[in-house]
């Protein structure tokens, strides 16, 4: 029988599908707080529970020449601000044991990211702190053996756990969804989001950078929500094309609400 993950009043696991979204990084203040206002006068309207997700630190950019955010201090207060002012629970990437702590502090949720789903240590620190963890199913990985992931976690009494499948390396450049990998996953007995934005990634397809074919996004989200997925995660952003990272793959927030409208349609008719 499927867990079911709590997270403030919204429950994950079965029907209703959440939504997690937000900027790939914060970028600042003011820009993260209108993408969280906007997301949540999205969501409200059709009834969809929303997650925000944005990072303070994007560690694994292709070059160090490339922004990775304004660090674990400033990003944290400017996610503690998400949830007083805009009234939402958080999620944002984690790195280190150490980092693990100290977000707990201030998100409601831990992400693992994909290249560091077999990292034992910190996967157990993610545990440790009781809070709700995503697993983000590495790109080198089965959806067979995220169970190890989970077990790691698992191991600390923590049973908050989710899984997110985000596309497999096909190739150089390239990533595919293979959609027996929601199905396989939910048999460990979490819910499974599908993360729409990141699995059209093309991972170093650009020049020191990573590209992205958007025009995927909404096509393989409709067929993982027809699946039964639990939740979908996209990167959403104000103007894709001025975004500090993963521009390339993110969602324009006008576009946002029709999407939703439709995946709400398609998991009410399932």
């Amino acid at each position: 029988m499927q867990k079911e993950v709590n997270i403030g009043n919204i429950k994950i696991g079965n029907k209703p599908f959440v939504f997690i979204g937000g900027p790939c990084v914060i970028e600042g203040e003011d820009i993260t707080l209108q993408i969280a206002e906007n997301l949540k006068n999205i969501t409200s309207r059709l009834n969809i529970p929303l997650i925000f997700k944005s990072s303070y630190d994007k560690a694994n950019r292709t070059s160090l020449r490339s922004f990775r955010g304004l660090g674990i201090e400033e990003g944290l207060d400017i996610l503690s601000k998400v949830k007083d002012r805009i009234g939402i629970p958080v999620l944002t990437d984690v790195h280190t044991a150490h980092e693990a702590e100290l977000a707990a502090r201030v998100v409601d949720v831990l992400q693992v990211p994909a290249l560091l789903s077999r990292q034992t240590d910190l996967l157990v620190a993610c545990g440790k702190t009781g809070k709700p963890v995503n697993i983000k199913k590495g790109q080198f990985m089965s959806p067979h053996d995220i169970q190890f992931a989970i077990e790691k976690i698992e191991s600390t009494g923590n049973l908050s756990i989710m899984v997110t499948e985000r596309g497999t390396s096909f190739g150089y450049n390239t990533l595919i969804n293979d959609f027996r990998a929601i199905p396989i996953m939910k048999g460990f007995g979490y819910p499974v989001i599908f993360d729409a934005t990141h699995s059209v990634q093309k991972p170093g397809g650009a020049v020191g950078r990573s590209a992205g074919e958007p025009d995927f996004i909404f096509p393989l989200s409709r067929a993982a929500v027809a699946i039964g997925v639990d939740g979908v995660f996209m990167e959403v952003h104000v103007d894709p094309a001025k975004a500090l990272c993963d521009g390339e793959n993110s969602v324009t927030i006008d576009h946002l609400y029709s999407y939703l409208e439709v995946l709400k349609r398609i998991e009410e008719s399932i």
